[in-house]
């Protein structure tokens, strides 16, 4: 128990360019895991490992690594920031106790902060905030945690830091909890840290900024209002116990500052990414489904729990497909074996590794909190549970964003076919919103995704990583299909093959279903109607029936499928028979219900200079964007729309002529799909039939 309360597993959140991957460069170095500083800009930065994401500068795919501060062992996921791999954030998020969300002291709570901050809060993963770049020319820390205050109502900043000097003359901070003055020397070889008293100049400041923090975690922790009601002094331990037990149960999020490029403020994040997070004796024990029994069970993290881990990450490998896992109970060792009850398959352990971005250094045993990779497992996927086959439960999987964008690609030979469909089946296990399939008509290939960087960087990779050239198509539209009214469905099939009769009757209900991105079925059917045994394959021939899409073969969403009913005959009712009666009595039942074609909508925020404004809102309008928010008070303005996304192909290039090139790229993220107007509509199915 003590080896478990000295764990932190955390990971760095943000907007893009906010200093995530510097900010775990700099963690790298500090804590003696990296003996170089590894540089962003320059393509040496260890986490961002793979060559795409050194020649572009951005991180693509979540990276994991381990280190040591204070006898805690820290293990430390680093997540993209753009909005295209939102899937790396959400996976890392699901198995993550605690979160460090890093901001930049310029732009402050940008787009994609929102994004992955709501995520955070769907998984209920406490949090510290870091402040980053206080040393570039309009950086605002006490803005900052005001806009955080401001744009996340459930959550509660608390400045526990003061930075002294501002923009390029920051150098360094004063500990608001100690009340101790931390200043950061750069003689040119290296960074040295001083820490003593308070200067005199800021003692009164100080004061009035120390007050503000009792005053403010005196609203959330009653021992610490009790002594401030009392008006008795409040020590820094009782400071730092309130502000742990704020952070865990209350919504509190302890801010901090600095500069991550320039070495300043990641001694103190260290030191409250151990105070304040929580270890996995700190968190609620993982739940999950009882497939045999149906209800649901927990495990806490205890060795002597039977083994429970969930599969979150797949990543290709040379050498086999290497799986991350998180193990919230029980242990395991090298060359055993685990069952992944969702698959109904068993899995080898063959060989453990602790990550450190590419490099693996291997494990003999893993218990409760770690997370590593294994290589060589065959049926798992993410988000499939491995646990112990005697005591089977399979965990909540991750949610993944439904795809928005699409586009063909086609091998530039013949013979390369059958390597491009192996290596994008590869990918697509890989990152769950990146799919493909091959039309039946036209034997075309095409891939989906989040968005055109989304698609770019993994036909880049296909040619990088797995040696195959292609040729790609222009991006076009994902769109959904969804029904317009409840409508049912009662078939009976009755059909001889192979001189064995083969019969099943069942009835269903479709009804619209807005709270799922996805079709739901449920299983109403009494066994006294149909037995028990045959109820998986009217499950089946239900869901491959959704899967095949509406009218035009577009994936269906925002349905609920209610199996009702149906009969049974003796001798001649068959599992063939019942899967194609339910498949039938779903394609009568989308007939009679009717569907309609839904685009997929973006949220887009653009920042703008104010003299430009009138023109851009003007040409928005004209591809049906629906203008939310418009901040014009200052320079430069800043426009928050919803557009469809067929709309906006290509906008960059016509947003740098508006605005003569000075204009920064819009941030776009997937927010919902909506009905597709009449009048286009039938265009599409046009083109379509």
């Amino acid at each position: 128990m003590k080896k478990l309360s000295r764990i932190r597993n955390i990971g760095i959140i943000a907007h893009i360019d906010a200093g995530k991957t510097t900010t775990t460069e700099r963690i790298l170095f500090f804590t003696g895991r990296e003996h170089k500083i590894g540089q962003v800009d320059e393509g040496t930065a260890k986490m961002d490992w793979m060559e795409e994401e050194q020649s572009r500068g951005i991180t693509i795919t979540s990276a994991a690594t381990t280190c040591t501060w204070r006898d805690h062992t820290i293990q430390i996921i680093d997540t993209p920031g753009h909005v295209d791999f939102t899937v790396e954030v959400e996976r890392s998020l699901r198995v993550l106790d605690g979160a460090v969300g890093v901001f930049c002291g310029v732009g402050g709570v940008q787009p994609q902060s929102e994004t992955v901050w709501f995520q955070a809060d769907r998984y209920k993963v406490p949090r510290i905030a870091f402040v980053n770049k206080l040393d570039r020319k309009g950086a605002d820390y006490q803005r900052v945690v005001d806009m955080i205050r401001a744009r996340f109502p459930k959550t509660h900043p608390i400045a526990v830091q003061l930075p002294v000097g501002k923009e390029e003359e920051f150098r360094g901070s004063i500990d608001l909890i100690e009340m101790k003055y931390w200043e950061y020397e750069d003689d040119g070889s290296e960074m040295k840290v001083h820490v003593g008293t308070v200067p005199e100049d800021l003692q009164e400041e100080a004061e009035v900024y120390r007050k503000v923090l009792e005053e403010q975690l005196a609203e959330h922790v009653d021992a610490i209002a009790e002594k401030y009601l009392e008006g008795e002094a409040i020590s820094a331990d009782e400071i730092r116990a309130a502000l742990r037990e704020g952070v865990l149960t209350k919504g509190v999020v302890p801010v901090l500052c600095g500069t991550s490029l320039k070495n300043k403020g990641v001694h103190q994040l260290l030191d409250a990414i151990v105070d304040y997070l929580p270890s996995p004796l700190d968190v609620p024990p993982a739940i999950g489904m009882n497939l045999h029994t149906g209800k649901e069970e927990t495990r806490g993290p205890s060795e002597d729990e039977p083994f429970c881990a969930l599969a979150f990450k797949i990543a290709a490998d040379p050498h086999g497909d290497l799986t991350y896992i998180r193990v919230y109970s029980g242990t395991a060792k090298e060359g055993d074996q685990v069952y992944n009850p969702a698959r109904k398959k068993p899995e080898r352990l063959n060989r453990i590794f602790q990550m450190h971005a590419a490099d693996r250094i291997q494990l003999d045993k893993i218990g409760p909190g770690t997370i590593c990779s294994i290589i060589g497992l065959r049926d798992t996927g993410t988000g499939d549970t491995l646990c112990d086959r005697s005591h089977q439960l399979v965990l909540e999987k991750p949610r993944f964003a439904e795809t928005v964008i699409s586009q063909a690609i086609e091998p530039k030979t013949a013979s390369d076919r059958d390597k491009l469909l192996g290596a994008l089946q590869r990918l697509s296990k890989e990152d769950p919103t990146f799919k493909f399939l091959v039309e039946e008509d036209t034997d075309q290939i095409l891939v989906a995704g989040m968005g055109e960087l989304h698609l770019e960087v993994q036909c880049r990779r296909l040619e990088r990583e797995f040696r195959v050239s292609a040729n790609i198509g222009k991006p076009r539209v994902a769109y959904r299909q969804s029904i317009e009214k409840g409508a049912c469905g009662d078939v009976q099939f009755t059909r001889q093959i192979a001189g064995k009769m083969h019969a099943g009757h069942v009835t269903l209900e479709l009804v619209p279903n807005e709270s799922e991105e996805s079709v739901e079925i449920e299983n109403r059917i009494s066994t006294d109607d149909i037995p028990r045994e045959f109820h998986p394959a009217i499950l089946e021939g239900a869901k491959n029936a959704a899967e095949g899409g509406g009218s035009l073969g577009y994936p269906l969403i925002r349905l609920k499928v209610i199996l009702t009913g149906g009969s049974f005959v003796q001798n001649e009712s068959t599992e063939i028979g019942f899967t194609t009666a339910a498949a039938q009595a779903f394609d009568e039942a989308l007939e009679a219900a009717g569907t309609m074609l839904l685009e997929p909508i973006m949220r887009m925020t653009l920042v703008v200079p104010t003299e430009y404004l009138g023109g851009v809102i003007a040409d928005l309008n004209t591809r049906r964007a629906r203008i939310l928010e418009t901040q014009s008070e200052s320079e430069p303005a800043v426009v928050v729309a919803t557009v469809p996304l067929g709309e906006i192909f290509g906008y960059t290039t016509t947003l740098r002529s508006l605005t003569q090139g000075r204009c920064q790229s819009p941030v776009l993220e997937p927010c919902d799909f909506a009905p597709v107007p009449p009048a286009m509509a039938e265009r599409i199915f046009e083109i379509g039939a």
